[in-house]
């Protein structure tokens, strides 16, 4: 009898997470890496955030809270689903966990019998499918290659849709390609769903508030108000915030599933961070204006990094609408070898070259789904992207 589970041997660990890491070794070791694979802000927590967690401990809020988050977080989420997407939610429709991938794995426990099946458009963040197939389900990966600009189109929806299909993953602006969806495009979108009543949605709008030029970002129940009763609108505090490390994301949704979700929660993990939480509520609450301080920042580097990888040979890199990731395509360079001697068969193979000859650490596109392609985080400061840019142009310049 084997130790671990018939259900483990269905996932694979992050690639995301295996290449921030392969990249801490080689610096360790003495190399001069510059790591494009985690998708963090370089820039710390705002102090007004982590003043409210400083008074959080000297208050003595540090004890067990309500499995699912403390009635001022709540109040907070709901105040802000009003405020900014126009959405109409009581604290018994709330849900917070320790981190946006928490919120939907335990969605997906709490729904998921086996053959249930998910469509996930690709490219997808990592962790999507896995999390499908642990809670038992089935992931129905549907290709958005760049001619639709990533994108999912109605008529790829439609056709996805089957008498099984109980979710679909809907992630704007997108992680890995940055790909945002205009209130048209998402419409449509709706519009598909509206025709098939047994499918519900799941939002993952962690990048809201990375959204470049005139790009206005939008969820599916705000566009589709007949969706509100099927859909769980997630959302978090990591990035916009740059509270990575404090996890915690949220989701509100069907009190009957909001309750499921409860039940998963209390005998897991129970409740997230007491200090994370009452730092979140100042997040939420506090001041905002930082917020477009970011996006001006961020928006200047994604300038710069599509701009010096369209210039590199074989690559072709799009302009995204929010987040901060591009995801160039590198079919020019597939069949090709590096001047260090290796055969560019794959977007692996192309992004374990750039790391051994350059120092440069990406994650290739396989592990979101869509091939030849590679992931670079932008959230680093300018100077390191214009070095990783500059070898990635001389790696390039030297395939053959």
């Amino acid at each position: 009898m084997s130790l671990l589970s018939d259900t483990l041997a269905r996932v694979k660990p992050s690639p995301t997470i295996a290449v921030t890491t392969k990249a801490a070794e080689l610096r360790a070791a003495g190399r001069d890496i510059i790591a494009l694979g985690a998708g963090e802000p370089d820039f710390d927590t705002p102090d007004h955030i982590k003043r409210a967690g400083i008074a959080a401990i000297e208050a003595g809020k540090t004890k067990y809270t309500a499995p699912d988050g403390i009635p001022e977080l709540k109040a907070a989420i709901c105040e802000k689903f009003a405020r900014e997407n126009g959405l109409s939610y009581t604290p018994e429709q709330v849900s917070v966990a320790s981190g946006g991938k928490q919120i939907l794995y335990n969605a997906l426990m709490a729904t998921l019998n086996p053959g249930d099946e998910v469509v996930i458009p690709a490219p997808y963040w990592v962790s999507y499918p896995d999390m499908v197939l642990l809670a038992g389900g089935e992931p129905v990966v549907v290709e958005c290659p760049l001619e639709t600009g990533f994108k999912l189109t109605p008529e790829r929806l439609e056709a996805a849709i089957t008498p099984r299909t109980k979710w679909l993953i809907f992630n704007s602006p997108s992680n890995p390609t940055g790909a945002g969806y205009a209130r048209a495009e998402l419409k449509a979108l709706t519009d598909v769903l509206m025709r098939h009543p047994h499918v519900h949605v799941m939002t993952d709008d962690m990048y809201e508030h990375l959204a470049y030029d005139d790009f206005k970002f939008c969820t599916p129940a705000e566009v589709e108000p007949g969706l509100y009763d099927r859909t769980l609108t997630c959302n978090g505090v990591s990035k916009a915030y740059a509270m990575t490390g404090w996890r915690i994301g949220y989701a509100a949704g069907p009190k009957a599933l909001i309750a499921a979700m409860r039940k998963i929660q209390s005998q897991s993990t129970s409740n997230p961070c007491t200090i994370s939480q009452w730092a979140a509520v100042e997040a939420l609450t506090g001041p905002q204006d930082f917020l477009a301080d970011n996006v001006t920042l961020f928006a200047g580097r994604r300038d710069l990094v599509v701009r010096m990888l369209n210039a590199a040979r074989g690559v072709t890199c799009p302009n995204p609408e929010g987040a901060f990731y591009v995801y160039p395509s590198i079919a020019g360079l597939i069949g090709k070898t590096s001047a260090g001697g290796t055969l560019i068969d794959t977007d692996e193979a192309f992004a374990t070259a750039l790391l051994e000859e350059t120092g440069v650490a990406v994650v290739f596109g396989a592990a979101f789904g869509l091939s030849p392609n590679f992931r670079v985080s932008y959230a680093t400061s300018e100077a390191q992207l214009e070095e990783a840019c500059r070898r990635i142009q001389s790696f390039c310049d030297g395939v053959s």
